[in-house]
């Protein structure tokens, strides 16, 4: 393989792009403006699977849970997964719906800050020389080296010419990602590549609902400080729903309170799962699972909204069975990425 890389091409059409040296079969693609399947691009979800019709790719994570036995037996690989060792085609399908809104790139950034929100969530500021351009909802990988590798973390903040990031990050117990980063690392620079991800702000007529539990919190973040400054979104409702296990997991409310428009139309409710804690804590809130408290508090009305989520995985299949199955929400009105 020379240092340009090598051509990867589309079996059954004249379609290629050249993928470079360490680069993955799907990252390249996106950074060729292709709309190749995916979601959370770190091997989890399993959407970017390929059948690799000739040449030969290196597994990055040969257990990674997207791919089943059933897939690794017929010769599947994960695009996420696959960087090539030569020339390949492949067997895929592109979609207009996936086509990056902004080309994904690799880039260093610096670590210049961070505080705390709750006793384990964290926001993190990162410094890049070039812009941070994405579109709010989006994520980046952030890069551990080659012992942990990328992890996804979505941005919580606005795109902006001066190049920060900022990012609320869960410290995960034994997580090694999240464990890099929740200690003395200030000043200490990380790969970042992106920005990556479907779940981003649309352009849309109807309200606008967020719905996020744990470190969701940092997309959801995102859409409504960009819907609060954008003029296209200025008649629109915005409603930030934030659910955590005890009180003391609630935060979303300072981080929105000084918007303009705040309780007006924009709008928080909080939730806590654990009524012991509640009761404990004398939490006088509402209190259930956050998608069983949207559901109490819009029931039909659902169906009028754009809907954002992200959290748990729990959380995420809640949610989704509620609104497909439960209130037939179209899913043209729903988004999520599945990167956890």
């Amino acid at each position: 393989m020379s240092d340009a890389g090598v051509r990867i091409s589309l079996a059954g059409s004249d379609i290629g792009f050249d993928c470079a040296v360490g680069d993955t079969i799907l990252r390249a693609g996106l950074r060729a403006g292709l709309g190749l399947p995916y979601e959370c691009s770190v091997g989890s979800c399993g959407t970017c699977k390929i059948e690799l019709i000739s040449g030969e790719v290196e597994t990055v994570w040969q257990a990674a849970p997207g791919l089943t036995e059933r897939d690794r037996a017929r010769g599947r690989r994960l695009a996420c997964q696959s960087r090539p060792l030569g020339p390949c085609a492949i067997k895929t399908r592109l979609s207009p719906e996936t086509v990056p809104p902004v080309v994904p790139r690799r880039q260093s950034a610096l670590l210049v800050g961070s505080r705390e929100l709750t006793r384990d969530l964290r926001e993190f500021v990162f410094r890049t020389d070039g812009a941070a351009e994405f579109v709010p909802g989006q994520y980046m990988l952030i890069d551990f080296g080659p012992e942990i590798g990328p992890r996804a973390y979505s941005m919580s903040g606005l795109p902006s010419s001066d190049g920060e990031w900022r990012f609320v990050i869960r410290h995960v117990p034994g997580g090694k990602g999240s464990g890099a980063l929740f200690g003395p690392v200030e000043g200490t620079r990380f790969d970042i590549d992106g920005p990556y991800g479907l779940a981003y702000l649309r352009p849309s007529e109807r309200d606008i609902l967020c719905v996020a539990g744990g470190s969701g919190l940092s997309p959801m973040l995102s859409i409504v400080h960009a819907t609060a400054r954008d003029p296209r979104f200025a008649a629109r409702n915005i409603h930030l729903f934030y659910g955590g296990r005890t009180p003391g997991d609630l935060c979303a409310e300072a981080e929105i309170k000084d918007l303009p428009g705040y309780g007006t139309r924009i709008h928080h409710t909080a939730a806590v799962s654990d009524f012991e804690a509640a009761a404990r804590e004398r939490y006088a809130g509402r209190t259930g699972f956050i998608h069983a408290v949207v559901e109490e508090t819009f029931g039909d009305a659902l169906k009028d909204m754009e809907i954002y989520f992200s959290g748990p995985p729990a959380m995420g299949d809640a949610m989704q069975k509620m609104l497909v199955l439960g209130r037939k929400v179209p899913v043209g009105q729903i988004h999520f990425d599945r990167f956890y």
